[in-house]
């Protein structure tokens, strides 16, 4: 509804502004899978190393290219080394003859 004096010229959007301000900003994603990256090493590898790889990416902007936040950079790199090594643990965990007798 343009009509009745609520015209779109007044207050036009800016162009680094349309998205919804409701969810956590990437400083924030990046600090929190850094924190995740870090605690997957001694509990819960398996789950907390790919919430991290996944923070860290949302928090990249979903690309390699253009500035890197390090936090982001560290929670993606650690979160992949976490969760390889949870797997290798757990490949090692499954086979045969290992805690059987």
């Amino acid at each position: 509804m343009a009509g009745f004096s609520h015209g779109t010229r007044r207050h036009p959007r800016s162009r680094g502004r349309t998205w919804s301000r409701t969810g956590p900003d990437s400083a924030t994603l990046g600090i929190i899978g850094a924190i995740c990256a870090v605690a997957g090493f001694f509990v819960l590898g398996i789950i907390l190393g790919p919430v991290a790889i996944i923070c860290g990416w949302l928090s990249m902007g979903r690309t390699w290219s253009g500035a890197r936040h390090v936090p982001a950079l560290i929670a993606v790199v650690l979160g992949a080394i976490d969760t390889l090594l949870a797997i290798i643990w757990l490949a090692g965990a499954a086979s045969p003859g290992t805690g059987l007798f």
